[in-house]
């Protein structure tokens, strides 16, 4: 089974046809005052670090991590964009995008990964719960709505096996 994750800009074909069938399946689930997601453009403007995933050299799934450094907050990175197209769900895609996102926030030498879901996004929430996010309060320009979830997750930083650590 082959399986690459590279970074891609969200505006190529594959990776807009990804975020627009994203957004096909939340659009009829939460009003538009309930949608965070970036448009292509604002994933841009945000100078969002935006991953393609390939099985067998077919896209498959997406996701983005902006990073935040400077807010007043403590530094962090939030995921944005995720998605696997339905008929590869079950392959693990999901949890290697997660751990792409871990990894790039933790190069940068940020240990915090956030996001916001939806509630109606069982298989995310399930995804987010069992791979160590926890939830919490809206964080950054989010706020209380009963549709929406926010968790985080304490991200190792890189280990450096010369020194044992």
């Amino acid at each position: 089974m082959s399986i690459t994750i590279l970074p891609e800009r969200p505006d190529t074909v594959e990776a807009s046809q990804l975020i627009e069938e994203l957004e096909a399946i939340l659009s009829p689930l939460y009003p538009d005052e309930s949608r965070h997601g970036y448009s292509i453009q604002k994933l841009i403007d945000q100078k969002v670090k935006f991953f393609v995933i390939r099985h067998q050299g077919e896209a498959a799934g997406c996701a983005g991590v902006q990073i935040y450094e400077n807010n007043g907050d403590v530094a962090y990175g939030e995921a944005k964009r995720m998605y696997v197209r339905p008929r590869f769900r079950g392959l693990g895609l999901a949890k290697l995008l997660l751990q792409q996102l871990e990894e790039t926030v933790a190069a940068r030498g940020i240990s915090l990964l956030r996001l916001e879901t939806g509630i109606h996004q069982t298989e995310a929430i399930q995804l987010y719960e069992q791979n160590g996010f926890r939830r919490i309060d809206p964080f950054g320009e989010y706020f209380y709505d009963p549709l929406s979830i926010c968790y985080e997750k304490q991200v190792p930083l890189a280990i450096h096996p010369q020194n044992g650590s």
